[in-house]
Parts: structure tokens; C-alpha cells; sequence
């Protein structure tokens, strides 16, 4: 096992601190566009604003498969400018206000980058102020929180503020740290997939003699949405198989660990997987001498489930790096990005030998 490289343990660092809030990933693509770039045969940008990249076979044999990550992250959406200059906001995609506490945030204006602070004002106070005796019964819901700007509301309709203006975590709050043999970050999901992927398609590219088939990796938009980008991908790009990169949770009730070994889900909340493509990976691991961890993770969805659930591709499968605080500051193991390629190479280069 191998951790990260230098030069991808920056390019990491440079994703995590790149906003990229649902609906508007220009910031991710222009930073990962030169990456792909130097490894893919063909990078373009398609209309839904998916990172579309393909190596190609030299003489292939059998249909392409798609490699689909996702650039957007968990973040926040004004619903209210406020007479006193705060903003009242919702999440933008699954994310609690848990997930990230009283914290710095930036707010995306339409002619400036704002900051202000996530708040759910004093913690000191009692049940006579009525949305603490909220808190206390119910927990933290978006309702009860609140953006102070320090602007007044004329300033912030200056600058651009107003109802659907994105709200990302400060550059403040996006650090890569380690701990013992873990990289933790905010939105590890997905940018450590990025980093995954592009390393998996630096393989297949020093082994293109073996390849049967075109390989196509995508970066999406919208996944924590709508998965808008993937949909757009899977009915436009040919082939009949995806395979989503992503986070995947720790817990007991999934019998899965924080260690190097990719999670394979047998299905989610939107569906079942396909058999053979799992297969098809659990073969590859079992060449690269990989142990894998298999789960169904049922309180989960990806690019992939939404595809084969729309019936948009017919034969998909998720593959996880294993994620401790998923959707919070998630932690993953140095050598799980290396396994996760190895994995993921061999996968892509074979054409499926389960009909």
C-alpha cells in the first residue's frame, strides 16, 4: 500500500478549497480541467456542465463504461434576506446544520464573495426564548438558524444577495489534516473520488495495450441534488455500464470499517445494483490481491442507482472509499485512494465477464 504522492496530496488540498456548491462546480472544473488534461485523450465540457474525459481503446472490442465522480459539495442556499441584514437559509443538498456547527461561510453575491457566519445565536440562553426551547426538544433544524452578514439588507442587494445566492464553508474551514494514518477534510466526498479516479485513469492509460474498451471518467454536477449531471451523462454517452465513485459510511450496522479496502454496495434507497458488475469488480480485486468490504447501505444514493433506477444506464455499481463522518469532516485512510485505483483500473480495462 502507498499513500497519497506529493503532487496529489496538493491537488487534493487545492480541490477541498475550491467551492463548488450544487449548481455551480466552474470553480472544480477549472481547477481539475488541466489535471484530466494531461493523462485523458479527449476533455470537454458538456451542456449539463459535467467534466467529460475519455481514454480510448486502441482497438476495442466490447462498449465503453463510464467512471462517474462528482464535483458539487453539501452546502447552504438563502431562502430570505432579513430587515436586519441576516440571512435565513436552507441546505443545498443532504446536509444537517450539524454537519457543520457556527462557522465561517462565504456567500457566493452575484458581484462578490461576502463572509459572514453560521449562527444559531447563544447557547447561554433559556426556554423563555422560544427557539432554544425548539432546539433543546427537537435538535438543530435549519429553521433555527441564521447567517450574520455585519451588512445592512440595502448593502447585501448591492453586492447581490438574494434568495438562491450559495453559501459554501469559509476558505477558513476547508484544511486537510492528518490524523495517525487518516486525511480528514470537509468534502472529502467527492474530491478525494477526483483524485481517486484520476489516478485509476493514469493506469489504465500506462496500460492501454490491455484495454478493450473505451473508458470515459466524468465528473458531474448536481449530485447532492438532483443528480441532474449524471442523468444528462448516462442518457448522452454510450456504453451500458457506470460505475459511481464515492464516499462510503462507516457504521456497524453495514459490518464496514475505516480502513484501506473499497466498500462495495449491493444496492440503496433508489435501488438495487447489477450483479455482474459487481462481479466484475470483486474479480479485478481479486487479481490486484485486494480484500473488498461488502455492504448494503440502504440509507445512501449515487450517480449510478439514480441512472440504472431511471433506467438511463442498465448495468451500474457504486464503488466506496471507506468515510468516517460522511457529509461531515470526513476522514479517510492514506492508503485508500491507491487500492481504491488499483481496483478501479483493473475494473475499467477489461471489458464485463458477467452477461
Amino acid at each position: 500500500m502507498t499513500a497519497l504522492s506529493a503532487e496529489d496530496h496538493r491537488l487534493l488540498l487545492d480541490l477541498v478549497q475550491t467551492r463548488g456548491p450544487s449548481g455551480d462546480e466552474k470553480d472544480v472544473t477549472a481547477r481539475f480541467k488541466p489535471e484530466l488534461e494531461t493523462v485523458m485523450d479527449e476533455v470537454w465540457v458538456d451542456p449539463a456542465g459535467n467534466l467529460v474525459s475519455v481514454l480510448k481503446a486502441p482497438e476495442p472490442t466490447a462498449e465503453p463504461v463510464i467512471a462517474i465522480a462528482h464535483m458539487d459539495e453539501i452546502a447552504m442556499i438563502v431562502r430570505r434576506v432579513q430587515e436586519d441584514g441576516t440571512l435565513l437559509v436552507t441546505n443545498l443538498g443532504g446536509v444537517r446544520p450539524i454537519s457543520f456547527g457556527q462557522c465561517a461561510v462565504d456567500i457566493l453575491a452575484d458581484n462578490e464573495c461576502l463572509q459572514g457566519v453560521l449562527s444559531l445565536g447563544s447557547l447561554h440562553r433559556t426556554n423563555h426564548s422560544e427557539d432554544m426551547a425548539d432546539i433543546r426538544r427537537d435538535g438543530t433544524q435549519w429553521d433555527n438558524c441564521f447567517i450574520v452578514t455585519g451588512k445592512s439588507r440595502d448593502e447585501l442587494k448591492k453586492a447581490g444577495v438574494h434568495a438562491g445566492t450559495r453559501v459554501v464553508l469559509s476558505m477558513v474551514e476547508r484544511e486537510l489534516i492528518e490524523v495517525g494514518d487518516l486525511l480528514g477534510a470537509h468534502f472529502m466526498d467527492d474530491r478525494a473520488l477526483m483524485v481517486s479516479g484520476l489516478m485509476a485513469m493514469r493506469q489504465i492509460r500506462e496500460r492501454r495495450s490491455e484495454m478493450s474498451r473505451d473508458v470515459y471518467y466524468v465528473c458531474a454536477t448536481k449530485e447532492e441534488v438532483t443528480n441532474a449531471g449524471a442523468k444528462y451523462a448516462a442518457r448522452n454517452l454510450p456504453g451500458n455500464q457506470m460505475i459511481a465513485l464515492e464516499v462510503g459510511p462507516v457504521a456497524v450496522e453495514y459490518d464496514t470499517v475505516l480502513d484501506e479496502r473499497p466498500i462495495i454496495s449491493f444496492g440503496d434507497e433508489k435501488g438495487l445494483y447489477s450483479p455482474g458488475l459487481i462481479d466484475d469488480i470483486r474479480d479485478a480485486a481479486d487479481r490486484e490481491g485486494i480484500e473488498l468490504q461488502l455492504a448494503l447501505i440502504e440509507h445512501f444514493a449515487s450517480d449510478a442507482s439514480a441512472a440504472i433506477s431511471q433506467g438511463l444506464k442498465p448495468q451500474t455499481a457504486v464503488m466506496c472509499i471507506p468515510t468516517q463522518n460522511t457529509h461531515g469532516f470526513e476522514l479517510v485512510h492514506k492508503d485508500g485512494f491507491s487500492t481504491f485505483a488499483r481496483v478501479l483500473s483493473r475494473t475499467l480495462i477489461a471489458a464485463d465477464r458477467h452477461d
